[in-house]
């Protein structure tokens, strides 16, 4: 029996107990300050604005100089704080499969020039079909999601992109690590269902499902709507010279004359978005070309064949016309209960947005004005922390709701509600934590006397900087060309 089957029949007291001394021992410098600071954060009064607000609350029995300090020198065995998170209790689909969604979400520091290794972030909704680039941080984030209707996931690894990262190679070694470590946990086993990973348009799937192709994952993203993509090969007849076809007739989303027959489809009734229709293709894969990602591989370049899923529900909740949405899965012979399984599965993607709502709104992620990405990187882990704390205390949290809040099941408290019980849920639990010890503050600058070191100001990445000695030509007229690859 896995490690995870043990775990989910303990005390959930025992189980958020144990968790929080294994948190303690993964921070290696000033445990105490950060450990504490994690707790305010779980145990603050509303959403949490500055950092130094949470140094007035109870369980913060440091100074706010302290709670700067362990920020910015403090230390977290992050390789240690991974494996705890992989032996959590996780949530599964409905037949028992675990399903990892990656996602990018940015930290955005448009003003901080004193911080280096900022980046462009592309941001939305920042005005009327606007697309503005933003500096910042991002973070490749991986959640376990649940079945069903929720606001619950479970993050199990935050990892910064760097300048120079591609996101597809980034996620794609950052994923086939955290597979592994649940694999070393036991929350996967020879004979479980195979891992399916879910991904949005940002991603290429096709080369994630090719760097992942050696490991009991299966590959679920969501392609543009102006892919062109090709069948498999037609067997070479007999005669015939010449090297042999790699690729059969064109599949082109954009035009129903290339679709044929569908191998699978379903009509399904749901309650947001009235009848869902989603018709299955099997054996498609993108012409691959010499270019870009593809560049690095020796060889041949690989064909990688999989199912495309086209979904079309009849109207929006938001009640904006719905346009259809194509789907890409790495397996192959897909049977109409794998086509509505897996299109239901990519509707549960976006609750990591609940996520990372919940960790920028009401946790307070974006709001310190930090000025390093070492320290910005400790302040991500203790809030992914905090979260984690949060799901662990669900089954124990009561629902103090507002008098003008609805009353809730205990079984469905959304994050922010299981939060507002934790202060009472704290002192049953283990709080390894030592007292702060008496100590005099430094002298600091004296008065009157200016700072002649200036904190250097850095530049914000970019991928190629425009030569201003080249005349900036006028944009083209021509049309796009089809996505081929």
């Amino acid at each position: 029996m896995s490690l995870s089957h043990h775990v989910v029949r303990q005390d959930p007291f025992a189980g958020l107990s144990r968790f929080r001394g294994e948190f303690y021992s993964c921070l290696t410098k000033r445990a105490d300050a950060l450990f504490e600071l994690a707790d305010a954060v779980l145990c603050a009064d509303g959403p949490v604005r500055s950092l130094v607000e949470l140094s007035l609350a109870g369980e913060h029995r440091r100074g706010h100089g302290g709670l700067y300090d362990a920020l910015s020198a403090g230390r977290v065995d992050v390789a240690r704080l991974r494996r705890s998170l992989a032996t959590v209790p996780l949530p599964r689909a409905a037949d028992g499969r675990l399903v990892l969604a990656a996602d990018l979400t940015c930290w955005l520091r448009p003003s901080a020039h004193t911080s280096p290794q900022r980046i462009l972030c592309h941001t939305y909704g920042r005005g009327k079909d606007q697309h503005i680039p933003v500096p910042g941080w991002p973070y490749s984030v991986i959640c376990a999601l649940e079945t069903g209707r929720t606001s619950w996931t479970a993050p199990l690894d935050a990892l910064r992109l760097a300048p120079g990262d591609d996101a597809a190679t980034v996620t794609a070694r950052q994923m086939r690590e955290l597979v592994e470590r649940l694999i070393s946990a036991g929350q996967w086993t020879d004979g479980d269902p195979e891992i399916l990973i879910v991904v949005d348009a940002g991603y290429d799937v096709p080369r994630l499902a090719f760097l992942l192709k050696d490991l009991p994952v299966q590959v679920l993203g969501r392609m543009r709507s102006d892919r062109v993509l090709r069948r498999a090969a037609p067997p070479r007849e007999p005669g015939v010279r010449g090297r042999p076809p790699r690729h059969g007739g064109e599949f082109v989303f954009g035009d129903p004359a290339t679709w044929n027959t569908p191998d699978a489809q379903t009509v399904t009734a749901t309650r947001l978005y009235g009848t869902a229709t989603a018709r299955a293709w099997d054996r498609l894969h993108p012409r691959l070309t010499h270019r870009s990602a593809w560049t690095a591989e020796l060889g041949a370049l690989p064909v990688i064949e999989g199912t495309v899923i086209r979904l079309q529900v009849e109207h929006l909740p938001s009640g904006a016309t719905p346009k259809p949405v194509w789907l890409w899965w790495s397996g192959t012979d897909a049977t109409t209960a794998d086509v509505d399984r897996l299109w239901q599965a990519f509707l549960r993607r976006f609750d990591i947005e609940h996520t990372f709502r919940l960790f920028k709104q009401t946790l307070g992620w974006t709001c310190p004005k930090i000025r390093t990405p070492q320290a910005a990187d400790r302040w991500t882990w203790l809030i992914v922390v905090a979260f984690t704390q949060l799901r662990l205390a669900r089954p124990l949290a009561a629902d103090l709701r507002r008098p003008w809040e609805k009353p809730t099941p205990p079984d469905r408290l959304t994050p922010a509600r299981v939060r507002r019980d934790f202060r009472h849920l704290r002192p049953k639990a283990a709080c390894p934590a030592g007292a702060p010890k008496f100590s005099r503050p430094g002298p600091g600058r004296p008065p009157g006397r200016r700072n002649n070191q200036p904190t250097a100001r850095y530049d914000v990445h970019t991928v190629r900087k425009p030569d201003p000695t080249k005349r900036r030509t006028k944009k083209s007229t021509t049309p796009r060309p089809r996505r081929t690859g």
